[in-house]
């Protein structure tokens, strides 16, 4: 949902796109390791954010815009938005490597880009709690710290397990309602499969929407039926949806939520970013649904 930054290309991009048919790079994910980690461009926000947890930064050399965080990562040149990348942008920057979150594309894009010289490693993406750790450890590996990449997975277990837990006791579990946003008066929603669905798992809510995976536009219907308890939202989607255009939905309104008016604002890159900072926002999450029945 960030906006789409482009870096004009050098020289580099005519010598790294005149290999594509000389010499093509297949890194096999999770057993890849660059032979030369010096110049890495990170495409993926929580991609960025485990190579700072890891102390391995002066690997970084380009980002991608949605990794925000932390705040010395905005100092990097911005290649764009991870799933609107044009290989030209991406070269530009003389990288030894690429570390690419799956997701990323356009399709055609990274096709190019896998069939430069530069090795592309592309790292799996699963909205759980063991996905979190699987992404640490090829990261880790990719960079040629496996070993400062498991201290760092021991401890994201050890706090994702604690945070598991404080709603573990809590009998009625809220539903929840994740609004992507709302384009002509109709709302788009998080299914199964999605970033949204895993956290409202993780923090102890059950997603409202049901029979569908991915985002999808609902019918008025269908988000009445959804009977959601909490509408949740990004604080930093954009267009920006006000809270009285939101509960001025007839379709919000006739809900639990709606007639509450209860609705949860948090970053996009913090909740949804299954990282680092995720076992945090799970705790917050929590919070904000349940309040003081949350266990420390």
């Amino acid at each position: 949902m960030g906006c789409i930054s482009k870096i004009i290309a050098g020289p580099a991009i005519g010598l790294s796109l005149a290999f594509v048919a000389l010499q093509p790079v297949n890194a096999t994910e999770g057993t890849a390791v660059f032979a030369d980690p010096s110049r890495i461009a990170a495409i993926g926000g929580s991609i960025t954010e485990i190579v700072y947890a890891l102390g391995e930064e002066k690997h970084l050399v380009a980002r991608d815009s949605t990794s925000r965080y932390p705040k010395a990562a905005l100092e990097l040149p911005d290649v764009g938005y991870m799933r609107a990348l044009s290989p030209e942008g991406v070269l530009s920057v003389n990288a030894t490597g690429i570390l690419a979150l799956h997701g990323s594309g356009p399709k055609e894009a990274v096709d190019v880009l896998r069939k430069t010289s530069i090795p592309f490693i592309e790292v799996p993406e699963h909205y759980s709690h063991e996905g979190i750790l699987e992404k640490v450890r090829i990261v880790g590996k990719a960079l040629g710290v496996d070993a400062k990449a498991e201290v760092l997975a021991k401890e994201l277990d050890a706090r994702l397990t604690a945070a598991e837990k404080q709603t573990a006791p809590i009998m009625q579990r809220k539903r929840i309602l994740f609004v992507l946003s709302i384009q002509g008066g109709k709302i788009l929603a998080a299914g199964s499969e999605t970033a949204a669905d895993g956290m409202v798992r993780l923090a102890g809510g059950v997603n409202a929407v049901e029979g569908f995976s991915g985002y999808k536009q609902m019918s008025d219907e269908a988000v009445i039926t959804a009977r959601p308890d909490v509408i949740l939202m990004m604080s930093n989607a954009g267009p920006p949806v006000s809270d009285d255009e939101l509960f001025g939905n007839p379709s919000i309104a006739s809900t639990p939520a709606g007639t509450a008016r209860k609705l949860i604002r948090i970053d996009g890159s913090y909740l949804l970013g299954f990282g680092p900072r995720t076992a945090d926002a799970i705790h917050e999450l929590a919070v904000s649904l349940y309040g003081g029945q949350v266990t420390d």
